[in-house]
């Protein structure tokens, strides 16, 4: 589960949030057969018990319409179709117009019932978006206005009978209209502030995942690294004796072989040294401090070296702090370079300057770029267009490394054809204290 919350969190909101307006919609059901029943039980008290005189054919038949509202939206929901922000404002608006109608039918304003309204303005301030919860308000305000002036009277008997002043009616309309509006105010504001946390939460969760699948990756590379010191050790040893032997050295063609055999043992040597140093392990006295142009040169120039022709590294450095090399920044820009050749690109250039206190490194290729989809799921782990087994760890741990160091990694495609991926990290985060050069 935790690798699918790290793979898929654009996939997962979204359909939790189609799983919750559903569940929601189910209670707008529960909550309308409750009004249905409470409508029908209350008209036919007031007209059987109390022996008020009301249009009970057309009254009914609003309740029986709410049951087939119900009754086709249980039916939907079995379907399982998507339920939108239009749906269930679309639902309250049914509601409202029933209970609208209702009201007209037996005195408006003046029906006891009257602020029940508010009910379903709470509602749609916890259910909805909030312009359709502000609509929604308007709607009950002025209903509750309208139904002051324009309604069925309800002639009760003189033992029930009441007259209500206008401005009584009037300080009733304010009265709903004040707590409507305060009830949607901080409802929805409530509810943005909860949406925010539960974002939040839902983000620290998933870096946590990523930070756990760091840490068991660089407990494995660690474990990889001291496993293959050993035996590249013995390599060493082995090459260095065959070069010293008599018959091995009058070989011109197999000398050359053995020396290229040194050269590639000395990298893995040199690749597990940086694996090493990147987990922690590397001691403090062996910080390498170098200055900012040197350090680049280093990174670079091996690079360039292996791929001729290809790669052009472009100086706006205004300045050349001393810094202390790490090595893990360079195993990142090396791995960006990597991707880009191994995405077809023939011309690869890396501009370097400063911005406000942050170096800018920009990695731009005439590569075929990254596809759309690619874009939306950079920085996942095993996001990548290669087809083999690891593929995407190494933007994935980009992003992550940039952002231990305070910085962060963009990638994009270019204007005119390519990918752009642009890595940004505080000088702050590698320089010392030394005076620049």
């Amino acid at each position: 589960m935790a690798a699918i919350d790290a793979l898929l969190p654009a996939e997962r909101s979204t359909q939790s949030a189609a799983v919750a307006s559903a569940r929601n919609m189910l209670l707008l059901t529960h909550l309308r057969w409750l009004a249905a029943v409470g409508q029908l039980g209350t008209i036919l008290f007031v007209n059987l018990v109390l022996g008020v005189a009301l249009p009970m054919a057309a009254m009914i038949a609003v309740v029986g319409g709410l049951i087939l509202l119900n009754i086709g939206t249980l039916i939907t929901l079995a379907q399982r179709r998507p339920v939108s922000n239009w749906h269930l404002f679309l639902a309250l608006l049914v509601d409202f117009a029933a209970l609208t109608a209702q009201l007209y039918m037996s005195g408006g304003a003046t029906n006891p019932f009257a602020p029940i309204g508010l009910l379903q303005v709470v509602l749609g301030a916890v259910l909805l978006e909030a312009w359709s919860s502000w609509a929604l308000l308007a709607l009950h305000s002025a209903a509750f206005g309208l139904l002051a002036i324009y309604h069925d009277p309800l002639d009760l008997p003189p033992a029930y009978a009441s007259t209500l002043s206008p401005a009584h009616l009037f300080a009733s309309w304010v009265n709903f209209v004040l707590a409507a509006v305060l009830l949607v105010f901080f409802v929805t504001r409530i509810g943005r502030n909860l949406r925010r946390r539960d974002a939040s939460l839902a983000e620290m969760r998933q870096r946590a995942a990523e930070e756990d699948h760091i840490v068991r990756m660089g407990l494995l590379a660690s474990g990889a690294a001291h496993e293959l010191g050993t035996p590249l050790s013995s390599l060493s040893v082995i090459l260095g004796d065959w070069r010293k032997q008599p018959a091995l050295r009058a070989d011109p063609a197999l000398s050359v072989e053995i020396e290229e055999m040194q050269a590639a043992v000395a990298r893995c040597k040199e690749i597990v040294g940086g694996i090493l140093y990147a987990s922690g392990e590397a001691r403090s006295e062996d910080l390498e401090r170098t200055r900012l142009r040197a350090f680049l040169a280093t990174v670079t120039g091996p690079w360039s070296a292996q791929h001729p022709g290809k790669f052009a590294f472009i100086d706006r450095l205004e300045r050349n702090p001393a810094i202390a090399a790490d090595r893990t920044l360079a195993q990142i820009v090396t791995n960006v370079l990597d991707n880009a050749a191994e995405a077809g690109a023939t011309r690869i250039a890396m501009t370097a300057e400063m911005i406000e206190g942050d170096l800018i490194l920009a990695v731009h290729d005439d590569g075929s770029g990254f596809p759309p989809d690619m874009l939306d799921r950079v920085g996942k782990p095993y996001a990548s267009t290669k087809d083999r087994r690891g593929a995407g760890l190494g933007l994935f741990l980009a992003v992550n490394v940039m952002r231990k160091l305070g910085g962060s990694l963009d990638v994009r495609n270019a204007e005119d054809g390519g990918a752009m991926v642009t890595l940004s990290v505080p000088l702050a985060a590698l320089a010392l204290d030394d005076a620049d050069g």
